[in-house]
């Protein structure tokens, strides 16, 4: 299927596999909705984008973990960006790497609010217009961690647990129409993830990579694209990928 044309809604597209999932689909031709808390870091990504090939760009300023701003945001988009053909939602982060029993609470609710409250605010925005049009793709960013729990990490791999329920539950409950819901399951990407889980200790977060060579934010993007692009009768459920150097949530390989 041609992405020329297309609107794609990528949130959290200010950084990391959200820049670069919104640059991949500029190089196709889309027309690109770009959302993101940091307005500055998103205006240097659309004029990229613009310069990779985007049709256009219209871009705002969003945090998914408000409702009311959610459901607004939307609501106010003009007539000719309002028929989105693809969602991704992206907008997500890890906060803190603690024994649950010792975990920062304020870290808890950040992870809950936007990897899962948020991610349902988007989807219930956009979906309903999606079934209305008979047409549209839910593109879901899940996680290795959503598969298998990692010591100190349980409530982001819960969040992300959530979000592979969420995605299949979506898939299931929009079966007789031509929607399709995909989750895209990286896992070790190396991008401000770690930075921002460590509250921006750059010393603890180089730590995280050190002696892997571990996938790119465009390895993501690249995936997110492909599954877009599938034929219109073809649903990718799910994509899980990794480093060759990850088997799992829990084993990798380092070199000396």
């Amino acid at each position: 299927m041609t992405l020329k044309g297309k609107i794609v809604f990528v949130t959290g597209a200010s950084s990391g596999i959200g820049a670069a999932t919104a640059l991949a689909f500029a190089a196709e031709g889309a027309r690109l909705l770009l959302a993101a808390r940091r307005i500055d870091k998103l205006a240097a990504v659309a004029a990229e984008a613009l310069k990779r090939g985007a049709q256009a760009v219209h871009s705002f300023c969003l945090d998914v973990r408000d409702r009311d701003a959610v459901q607004k945001a939307i609501d106010a988009l003009p007539a000719e960006w309002a028929a989105i053909d693809v969602l991704v939602n992206n907008a997500g982060l890890s906060r803190g790497l603690d024994k649950l029993y010792q975990g920062n609470i304020d870290d808890w609710e950040e992870m809950i609010d936007t990897n899962v409250k948020g991610l349902l605010y988007v989807t219930r925005a956009v979906v309903p217009g999606m079934v209305e049009r008979g047409c549209g793709h839910v593109i879901n960013m899940g996680s290795t961690a959503g598969e298998m729990t990692y010591p100190n990490g349980a409530v982001y791999c819960a969040s992300k647990a959530a979000e592979r329920a969420i995605n299949d539950g979506l898939r299931e409950d929009v079966l007789g129409t031509p929607i399709r819901v995909t989750s895209v399951d990286p896992g070790m990407v190396e991008t401000d993830f770690s930075l921002v889980r460590f509250h921006g200790d750059k010393e603890r977060a180089a730590k995280v990579y050190q002696n892997i060579k571990p996938l790119v934010a465009e390895d993501v993007a690249e995936t997110i694209v492909w599954a877009a692009s599938r034929p219109e009768h073809v649903n990718i459920a799910r994509v899980a990928l990794t480093t060759v150097h990850q088997a799992n949530s829990l084993l990798f390989h380092r070199t000396a």
